[in-house]
């Protein structure tokens, strides 16, 4: 026998593609809803930013401070607007323009003072001092405070007041244009070894835009040493220390570590204070009062090198000029990384339900069983989910810039791009993995929506405080964003920060030239290795789950668990339990499969030989043998029946001879081909009608078989022609019920289909489980011509519980029972086998039930009542005792006796012998 020329790859992935365009095409507005949900998202930030604008960045309170002066009395127009620092609030000020920016004190930021309780009523300055020469550090201690309070009226009042340590409570700004020491209620403190009490002035400063009047204070200094840095840390972030049960505020201004500093070294480290409330999260940075103390231990080296009259004296701090500028925030770019985190996570789910639904509705194994390999599945639909998210992604970023979004104008078109397209492929190959874990679209459905919105909260309440946060340590955060969804919103949220900070402050966006700035030089690497990862553990996990293989096997093999000490056990009980005497036409069946076996070549286009399954017991249970040592041998042209009760073992047997399930010991082959090795090659010359429709339902009749047709090889005017006859044939193709919706088919309808799909191509082998059910007489009928002018050229095995279906297309038949043959051959002569007598109706009255059992007894003393219920009695006569004309006569005989209401002789009929021997097997 010639074994099947296998379709093309290209042949069978065409076929899908085609498919799934069509598939694309109905489905359009699904995929237009899809990418407009993106859409939407941009619209939403747009209008969260136009009303951010509206009442935070166009506000007065993030502007300069601009009076209206109206020339026109009574107008209310204004008619002339003057702005500047003169008519600016504390928070105003930051937008002013300062092209000469004023000299202001250079102040030390002393901590607050209000919960002070020190026995004096006063809390010194704290300013500790350590290092590795204590005598050293002991001088230069003496050297950091002035020992006088100089001030006077001159026009060098700010260089007088430089002489002196001058400190304040107020906390920082977030520029130094108007600081607010200076301008705010709280005075200036100059921090002085021992205060007098004349240490207290006031004076003023008019230095136009700027004037104010400020009193300065004397406070106490207290230089301390301590014996290492590790103490300062302990007394600095302690914040105070017990003495005699009293508590004593040491509020530590400043610290400084010595080191190995000496005469001809200078070297030291700065503590110094910059606790504020409220600013972590703050979207500026508040400048911090440094220079003061830099100045001080600086003036102390110098005293200590120069004698006491050496100074570096420290005049004054000036910002650089700048102009006038506004709040340029963009909450868009800020809140961005959540928004776009959900709009691509947002895939997920569509392919993820799209791979689940096909193997719910078993799609993927029928297609496979009309020859669509593994290879051209996985391309073709891994391209198709490629394409669609590809131009989902490229949507996105057109019309987010188009509708002015920074966070995709600012960064670089190229980078953002090869991120989004690395992710989707890895979004795409983690889709396939998870797919294997479901088998019900609603479940995963569920679930991968959990994914994305916790993905995008997790990301933005914890992924991102974290990333802010200098204490967590950085190896966890790379540890983190292995998990996918952190690993997008770790580049999402560099976007964001890039394009953010360029609308605030002019820097450029996100280049290539900041690659490995960022954090994006960790990312890319991540989500390309996790790609290849899942993709790999995907195409394994997907064929171990074809091959219904335990996916950890190559652990058990690795650890040398195997179950070959369980095999001769579990083989003694199947053993033990096969030893039944076959029927003797089982015999001649398995005699005449084994005289095949040895033949280099055969005609038939299936045998089996010795056919087992057996499913392992669970739970103590002991193993379930399905299919005991089938052996069967189908001709190419004949159709070949399989009867049986519920649970006999007929869809196992189906399910071996299909691919659903190995065997577990036995041999069969198809065309030549054996089923556990060249299972690829079987499809390609197979066809199937399972028991239910597996149909697309937005695909029509004439779109079903012309996929079906490309994957049989067919092409051009061969396959528009046979998909022609399919629909003629089985009543699809008048009134366009051929170009309807397979959806919106009635069940008989879809049956009809789905027999046309299982021969089209004229597959050379054909399984067909209960084709007729749930069609009318008229359509059953019609299909039986079908099915019998098919099996001319193609070995059909048919499974049916109708007798008649049975009779009339069946060549042989075989009756499973307790998943053995207990019979096999034509029906008439298993009628003849096991049909050995009539069956004799007859229906009289009550009182002459008597007279009926004595008129059967005389014409067949060994005849058995089988029925009777209200003067109707059935009897069972053997075939040997009698003729049919002596039963005429002898009913005929009755009648003149008694009256008979009715009566009936029947043969045994092919439902009959079905009935015993499923009772006798």
């Amino acid at each position: 026998m010639a074994k099947p020329i296998p379709t093309s790859f290209l042949t069978r992935a065409n076929a899908l593609f085609r498919k799934n365009l069509t598939y694309q095409k109905r489905n359009i507005w699904s995929n237009v809803r899809l990418i407009v949900i993106p859409l939407y998202l941009c619209v939403v930030l747009v209008c969260i930013q136009a009303l951010f604008d509206a009442l935070v960045n166009n506000s007065t309170d993030n502007q300069c401070g601009c009076r209206c002066i109206d020339e026109k009395n009574g107008d209310e127009k204004c008619e002339i607007k003057s702005c500047g620092l003169q008519y600016s609030s504390q928070n105003q000020a930051v937008f002013c323009a300062f092209p000469n920016p004023p000299a202001l004190l250079p102040l030390l930021h002393i901590p607050r003072r209000d919960s002070c309780r020190s026995r004096r009523g006063s809390c010194p300055v704290t300013i500790l001092v350590t290092g590795t020469n204590q005598s050293l550090g002991a001088t230069l201690s003496g050297n950091l405070l002035s020992t006088s309070f100089t001030v006077n009226s001159s026009d060098l009042f700010l260089r007088n007041l430089a002489y002196n340590v001058l400190g304040t409570k107020s906390e920082t700004d977030y520029t130094n244009y108007r600081d607010p020491g200076l301008y705010s209620d709280l005075p200036i403190f100059n921090i002085q070894p021992q205060c007098t009490s004349a240490s207290k002035i006031s004076f003023s400063l008019r230095q136009s835009p700027l004037q104010f009047q400020k009193e300065v204070r004397c406070v106490e200094g207290l230089n301390l040493w301590r014996n290492n840095s590790i103490e300062v840390n302990n007394e600095i972030f302690k914040g105070y220390h017990k003495e005699n049960h009293k508590e004593i505020i040491n509020e530590v201004a400043a610290a400084y570590d010595l080191l190995d500093t000496d005469k001809k070294n200078f070297n030291v480290t700065i503590w110094y204070y910059t606790t504020y409330k409220g600013d972590l999260q703050d979207w500026r940075v508040k400048y911090v009062r440094v220079l003061r103390s830099v100045n001080m231990v600086s003036n102390a080296y110098l005293q200590f090198l120069q004698g006491p009259g050496t100074k570096m004296l420290f005049d004054f701090v000036k910002e650089m000029p700048k102009q006038e500028t506004r709040l340029r925030m963009d909450m868009a770019s800020l809140i961005g990384p959540i928004f776009f985190t959900w709009v691509i996570l947002l895939l997920f789910p569509v392919i993820l339900t799209s791979l689940v639904y096909e193997k719910q509705q078993r799609l993927r194994i029928i297609m496979k069983m009309h020859g669509l390999g593994d290879a051209p599945y996985w391309m073709v639909s891994y391209a198709y989910f490629l394409a669609i998210s590809t131009l989902y992604i490229v949507c996105l970023m057109i019309f987010g810039s188009a509708i002015g979004l920074k966070f995709f104008r600012f960064n670089d078109y190229s980078i953002q791009f090869i991120f989004y397209f690395l992710y989707i492929n890895l979004q795409i190959s983690i889709a396939f993995l998870v797919s294997s874990a479901f088998s019900k679209t609603v479940t995963a459905s569920v679930a991968a929506y959990i994914y994305v919105f916790g993905s995008g909260l997790l990301g933005a309440f914890l992924f991102q405080f974290l990333i802010e946060g200098l204490s967590f340590p950085r190896r966890w955060i790379f540890v983190m964003e292995l998990y996918p969804g952190f690993s997008l919103y770790r580049g999402l949220y560099e976007f964001s920060q890039y394009a953010f900070q360029r609308n605030l402050n002019g820097r450029d966006g996100m280049k290539w030239k900041d690659f490995r700035g960022s954090a994006m030089d960790e990312v890319f690497p991540i989500i390309i290795v996790e790609w290849f990862l899942a993709l790999i553990a995907a195409y394994y996990m997907d064929r171990v789950s074809s091959s219904a293989k335990d996916p950890f096997v190559f652990l058990k093999n690795a650890f040398k668990i195997s179950s070959s000490q369980e095999r001769p056990r579990l083989q003694k009980q199947v053993s033990s339990v096969l030893v039944e005497m076959d029927k003797l036409d089982v015999i001649q069946e398995r005699e005449k499969v084994e005289q095949l076996m040895l033949e280099p070549s055969t005609s038939h286009a299936i045998l089996c030989d010795n056919l087992k399954k057996v499913y392992p017991g669970m739970d103590g249970n002991p193993p379930k043998l399905a299919v005991r040592g089938l052996s069967l041998a189908v001709n190419s042209g004949e159709c070949f029946g399989i009867l049986g009760p519920n649970g006999a073992g007929k869809t196992s047997f189906i399910n071996m001879m299909i691919g659903l399930v190995k065997p577990t010991s036995g041999s069969a082959f198809v065309q030549g081909l054996d089923i556990c090795n060249d299972m690829d090659r079987v499809y390609t010359s197979m066809g199937v009608c399972p028991q239910h429709d597996l149909l697309w339902e937005t695909l029509t009749g004439r779109e079903h078989l012309l996929f079906y047709g490309r994957l049989k090889n067919l092409k051009g005017s061969d396959l528009n022609q046979a998909v022609e006859e399919s629909l003629k044939s089985v009543n699809l193709f008048r009134g366009g019920v051929a170009d309807r919706p397979a959806g919106k088919y009635s069940g008989g309808m879809k049956r009809r289909l789905s027999v046309a799909i299982s021969l089209i191509g004229n597959p050379k082998v054909v399984y067909m489980d209960e084709p007729s059910t749930g069609l009318d007489p008229a359509s059953r009928m019609n299909l039986w011509t079908v099915i019998k002018r098919a099996k001319k050229h193609t070995a059909i095995i048919l499974t049916t519980h109708s007798m008649e279906e049975a009779e009339y297309l069946c060549d042989r038949l075989g009756i499973f029972v307790d998943g053995m043959l207990q019979c096999i051959g034509n029906p008439k002569e298993l009628k003849g086998r096991y049909g050995g007598s009539y069956v004799l109706t007859i229906t009289t009255s009550s009182e002459r039930e008597q007279d009926v059992e004595i008129l059967v007894q005389d014409v067949s003393p060994n005849a058995k009542k089988i029925y009777h219920i209200a003067g109707t009695q059935k009897f069972e006569i053997p075939k040997e005792e009698v003729r049919i004309s002596e039963v005429f006569q002898a009913v005929e005989k009755a009648k003149s006796s008694f009256k008979v209401f009715a009566w009936g002789l029947a043969d045994t009929t092919l439902e009959d012998v079905f009935i015993k021997v499923a009772k006798t097997g």
